[in-house]
């Protein structure tokens, strides 16, 4: 077993006997890489599994909330959609110190650089088209049909997230970033109008939370559904284009790269992958992007605060802090690109 476990290995064992029957065989094993839920591979037995709970300690309404995670998995497993195989949901937080679910261990590829080092360009660009072909998948579900109508209120959506992340935003504790705030500003003042679309909307779809299939280009799981809601597709869709406005070196962008080299898409290949497969949708907007960048912006910001109270999963959490502000700065670059008001 691997250090920084935050909860007694013996707790969960007894629990997992007493659910599943007595097992000789017990290997826990922390994740790196999640900035979020502490995540954890569980062996009990035969049983492969994925232990997903809270972090210890205060944090905000709302967030981490993997009763939501666990819901949508018991909702889209049965469904077309890549998911891993809900196991059960525990809220108690007597337990483990906070409530955490399981689910199936999915043996796949996974990437943290979207710029997918050490595969051919054929290979990289099929991978960036099954990204859209997953993301189009989701959002062709109705909420509805698969028990998700409750999981979120419908309209307004842009709205309604600009104002929960700057509440966030001006909730924290961080050093003043004054591209975030004039990010905060703008956003708000130029929604587009709503068509009433509504999908169900993951919140952080994005490469390096899928898993792809060992050898095949295709997702086989997506991951990490905490921020899910009832949504609006283009807020997906403009989070998935971030890659080609940020820098390898702010989260594994890929600006700047030489795209046709290493056989990466454009960002108008992939959004046509994506609109294809979902006629209909509405046009991708600067507005759209701009959002993305200013939520992970903010999303940074938390990572940050975590660190700084050394309640963080990730054991990088806190070089995450100065990614705040580099994400602000990207997403007023994509407004004065994009052909919207000007920014002052």
């Amino acid at each position: 077993m691997t250090g920084q476990i935050d909860f007694e290995p013996a707790t969960l064992k007894a629990f997992l006997d007493d659910s599943f029957g007595a097992e000789a065989v017990f290997e826990l094993e922390r994740v790196r890489g999640g900035q979020s839920n502490p995540t954890y591979f569980v062996t009990h037995g035969a049983e492969r599994m994925v232990l997903r709970k809270q972090p210890n300690g205060p944090i905000l309404k709302g967030a981490h909330a993997i009763d939501r995670e666990f819901r949508v998995l018991q909702c889209l497993h049965p469904a077309d959609v890549p998911v891993a195989r809900p196991i059960l949901y525990h809220p108690d937080p007597a337990l483990l110190g906070t409530p955490f679910y399981l689910m199936e261990r999915i043996e796949g590829r996974v990437f943290s650089d979207c710029a997918l080092p050490g595969l051919d360009p054929a290979e990289r660009h099929a991978l960036w088209m099954a990204l859209a072909d997953a993301l189009a998948a989701m959002h062709a579900v109705r909420p509805d049909e698969v028990g998700l109508g409750d999981f979120g209120r419908p309209g307004n959506y842009f709205e309604r997230q600009i104002a929960r992340w700057t509440k966030q935003w001006q909730g924290s504790s961080s050093d003043p970033i004054p591209e975030l705030d004039r990010l905060a500003e703008w956003l708000p003042a130029n929604l587009p109008p709503d068509d009433g679309a509504v999908s169900l909307a993951h919140g952080d779809f994005r490469m390096g939370n899928m898993i792809f299939h060992p050898t095949d280009p295709r997702v086989i799981a997506i991951l990490d559904w905490e921020l899910s809601t009832l949504g609006h597709p283009l807020a997906d869709l403009g989070f998935c284009a971030m890659p080609w406005h940020t820098s390898p070196e702010e989260y594994g962008g890929i600006l700047g790269l030489d795209h046709a080299a290493l056989g990466l898409p454009t960002e108008a290949e992939f959004v046509a992958r994506y609109m294809a497969r979902n006629p209909g949708t509405s046009p991708l907007l600067p507005f759209h992007k701009a959002f993305a960048l200013f939520r992970f912006a903010v999303i940074f910001v938390g990572i940050a605060d975590r660190a700084r109270a050394g309640t963080a999963a990730g054991h990088d959490a806190a070089q995450m802090a100065p990614l705040a502000r580099r994400f602000a700065i990207r997403g007023l670059e994509v407004i004065a690109g994009g052909h919207g008001p000007a920014v002052g």
